[in-house]
């Protein structure tokens, strides 16, 4: 075997390895940091539902607090991303994570005390939303940093198995604290785990990352990432199915509760037997995500499309035991996508663009959940939870449909438009200097 046919083989063998980018020091202490993170990050989300439920005993507060963190990154999430583009990314982390302390650890001084209100719960999570605006883009990009772009994919995929297995581990956590000690004692412990990531951050090395170039300031940079995606066609349709898929695709937890309790006249152990089953199946898909080298457009359609199918079956499912498979698969498929969508458009756009494109990514896919997540529990209300579980499937799947026929269509169009090439004129020694048989 050749020299470079060896190299070839052993980048292709590296690059198939799920665990490539955990070989990064910087990676490591990212990783370590980011799970400790999002450990309390869940705690803090049950806590936070739990807490308004007991102030106002309404399901509607609980709603108002969960829309209150996701505005912020409707209107701010592309100038968060610029921020990351223009500024140092570690340095904008260590802020972000150091304000996430300080609102949450003020949280629980409330609650504990005893003297918090709904409206102080509403204004913490506001802020805490205007937080996550610029920490969101910010942290997606940062990876770019703590490792080689060749190991992207894996280090994506490596983050979010980590942030399901913090799916487990977390609202285990706060459900027992809960019932022991109290609320307010989840967000004291919510508030200590943001140490983590800060920690981790802190002892980051000069020679453990690689910074990309600061972008030169614009003024508009919500039209100027919009611009930018739009002349790229693989990252606009990705992005569009992004947007479908978090606006639809991804509120089927809320017809979850009603599938446990209504279709499979479950309790509460059932629903929390669900989000373990999810839990598990999303952790493997994203495993299976970075073992993968494909950077095309394709595979992120074929799977986003068969998530909204599988989901759409799921609905359909007659009994426990046939959907119970089909929601392992749909966090398998749901994982995969995600983690496939967010490692290629990293990948298709400039380093000097790319806090920018991920922040309009970021709004697409966490800004539409609050707005499909209406339309979905009123069907589910008035319809039934296996129709509003099949509207949660049926749309992005139709989604992927319609973005591989506009890509056929496509081709077939710039194939009829484009000239045939032209045949290359014989070399001149061959080319005879009269008809046979004359002379």
């Amino acid at each position: 075997m050749s020299t470079a046919s060896a190299v070839r083989s052993s980048t292709s063998t590296t690059a198939d390895n799920p665990f490539a980018a955990l070989r990064y020091r910087g990676y490591r202490i990212y990783l370590i940091g980011q799970s400790l993170a999002g450990t309390g990050a869940w705690m803090g989300s049950i806590a936070q539902d739990w807490l308004a439920l007991q102030l106002t005993d309404s399901p509607t507060a609980v709603g108002i607090t969960m829309a209150l963190q996701f505005l912020p990154i409707l209107f701010l999430g592309v100038h968060g991303g610029q921020l990351a583009d223009r500024y140092p990314k570690r340095r904008i982390l260590l802020i972000t994570q150091t304000l996430n302390a300080c609102l949450t650890g003020t949280l629980a001084v409330l609650t504990i005390l005893g003297v918090v209100r709904i409206q102080y719960l509403f204004l913490i999570a506001l802020l805490t939303g205007l937080v996550f605006a610029v920490d969101a883009p910010t942290r997606q990009v940062f990876a770019t940093e703590v490792v080689p772009v060749s190991h992207l994919r894996q280090a994506v995929s490596l983050s979010a198995t980590a942030f399901q297995a913090t799916r487990l581990i977390g609202p285990a956590i706060a459900t027992v604290l809960i019932g022991t000690a109290g609320t307010g004692w989840v967000f004291a412990c919510n508030a200590l785990c943001y140490l983590g990531p800060t920690v981790a951050l802190l002892r980051l090395r000069p020679g453990d990352l690689t910074p990309a170039p600061p972008a030169s300031r614009e003024p508009r940079a919500f039209r100027t990432a919009g611009r930018y995606v739009r002349q790229r066609p693989h990252v606009f349709w990705t992005v569009v199915l992004v947007g479908v898929i978090g606006m639809f695709g991804l509120n089927f937890p809320i017809v979850l509760t009603a599938i446990a309790t209504q279709t499979f006249h479950g309790t509460a152990g059932m629903y929390g037997l669900f989000n373990v089953v999810l839990a598990v199946g999303s952790a493997m898909g994203a495993l299976a995500a970075g073992s993968g080298t494909s950077t095309r457009l394709r595979p992120i359609v074929l799977y986003g499309g068969l998530f909204g199918a599988l989901q759409a079956l799921a609905a359909a499912a007659p009994n426990l035991p046939t959907f119970l498979p089909l929601l392992a698969a749909m966090g398998f498929v749901n994982l995969a996508f995600q983690a496939l969508a967010n490692s290629s458009v990293q990948l298709w756009v400039d380093p000097e663009m790319r806090g920018r494109v991920m922040g309009l990514y970021m709004l697409v896919f966490t800004g539409g959940t609050p707005i499909g997540a209406p339309v979905i529990g009123m069907l589910t209300n008035h319809v039934g939870a296996r129709f509003g579980m099949a509207v949660c499937g049926l749309v992005p799947a139709a989604a992927a449909g319609a973005i591989v026929l506009i890509q056929l269509r496509s081709r077939r169009r710039s194939r009829r438009l484009s000239p045939p090439s032209p045949t290359p004129p014989a070399p001149a020694a061959a080319r005879p200097l009269c008809r046979p048989g004359r002379t």
